[in-house]
C-alpha cells in the first residue's frame, strides 16, 4: 500500500485533534478512537507511513499510554493528552515518543511563559487552579494535545523528506 494515503490520514487526524484542543481544550473520544483504528489498520495492511508492523504499532500505543498515565493520575495532565499520546505511539512507534514528548513539553513551556507574560498585571482575571492546569480568563492554560500533534506532523514531514531524499539517490 502507498504510504501517501496513510500519511495524509495521519496528518489530517493530528491536525483535527490539535484544532479541537485549541478551540475547546477537549478532544472527542470518537476522534481518538478513529486515530487508533486507522493507525492499527494501516499497520495491518503494511501502509503505516513510518513502516510499523501491527505489533510495533500496538507496542507504541501501550508505551504511549503507560508513559503519561502517571501524570494524569497526579492530576497534572488531562485524559485526552494520555489517549492522544497513545495514538501517536500507534502511528509513529515507540522510538519517536521521547522526541515527541520533549518537543511537546518545550512547546508547552514556551506557551505557558507566553501566557504568564500576557497575563502579567491581570491577576484579577485569573481563575482557580484546576486538576488540569490554571484557568485564565475562562480557558485552561496550555493545549498539550496540540503541542503533541504539531511535532508529530513535523516528524512525518521530516520522515517523508528523508525517504524522498533517499529515493532520489
Amino acid at each position: 500500500m502507498n504510504p501517501l494515503v496513510s500519511s495524509l490520514v495521519f496528518a489530517a487526524w493530528a491536525a483535527a485533534v490539535a484544532v479541537c484542543d485549541c478551540r475547546s481544550r477537549r478532544v472527542p473520544n470518537a476522534l481518538v478512537a478513529v486515530g487508533l483504528i486507522a493507525a492499527l489498520a494501516f499497520a495491518l495492511v503494511h501502509g503505516n507511513p513510518f513502516g510499523l508492523t501491527p505489533a510495533r504499532a500496538l507496542a507504541g500505543a501501550v508505551v504511549g499510554f503507560v508513559a503519561l498515565m502517571p501524570f494524569f493520575a497526579l492530576g497534572v495532565m488531562g485524559a485526552a493528552d494520555v489517549k492522544v499520546f497513545a495514538v501517536l505511539g500507534a502511528w509513529c512507534g515507540v522510538d519517536a515518543l521521547p522526541g515527541l514528548w520533549v518537543a511537546a513539553s518545550l512547546a508547552a513551556g514556551v506557551h505557558a511563559v507566553a501566557l504568564l507574560f500576557t497575563m502579567r498585571g491581570h491577576t484579577a482575571t485569573s481563575g482557580p487552579q484546576t486538576s488540569h492546569g490554571i484557568v485564565l480568563r475562562g480557558t485552561r492554560g496550555t493545549p498539550y494535545v496540540a503541542c503533541l500533534a504539531v511535532p508529530a506532523i513535523a516528524w512525518l514531514a521530516l520522515h517523508t523528506l528523508h525517504l524522498t531524499a533517499g529515493a532520489a539517490r
